[in-house]
């Protein structure tokens, strides 16, 4: 009995790409939990929005909503950086992932994971990065990722 509720849980939340509707589902009150994130007026959002759906599948933003509340509830994103080295190779690069606070511990953070490395893989890319907080360490280890080496910042503010 348990492991039928899981599965239904399991098919509830489904990862899929970002749709010009989601501004209205709580997509940028979502990214306001993982870091700064101003206003977005409509017309700003639907701009980024045609510029990113423009790269196709070298730009893709994946959401998970909650279908009962309609609610945007976990998100992140993948860019393919198109390389020279390794024989003109790709890197997939993984950005912006967050759980809706009251979604944490339902294993969305490791499905849009999943999901977001499949793609970098169908892509052909011969490795995915992305930068992490020490205290979100563990979780990435947990999907397959290891520390190497530091990351440097410089802000344009």
């Amino acid at each position: 009995m348990h492991a039928s509720n899981f599965s239904s849980e399991e098919e509830k939340f489904q990862v899929r790409k970002l749709q010009i509707s989601d501004k209205n589902k709580g997509f940028i009150e979502l990214l306001r939990q993982l870091t700064v994130c101003d206003s977005v007026s409509d017309k700003d959002f639907e701009d980024r929005f045609r510029e990113l759906s423009a790269l196709g599948d070298d730009h893709i933003i994946s959401v998970i909503e909650d279908e009962s509340s309609g609610k945007i509830i976990a998100t992140g994103s993948i860019f393919i950086e198109k390389k020279f080295l390794r024989n003109c190779g790709k890197v997939g690069h993984i950005e912006d992932v967050v759980v809706d606070s009251n979604a944490r511990g339902l294993k969305l953070g490791k499905k849009i994971i999943a999901f977001l490395t499949e793609h970098a893989h169908l892509m052909g890319c011969y490795k995915v990065i992305l930068d992490c907080s020490l205290e979100n360490k563990a979780f990435y280890e947990k999907c397959g990722f290891k520390q190497k080496e530091i990351q440097m910042v410089k802000y344009f503010i």
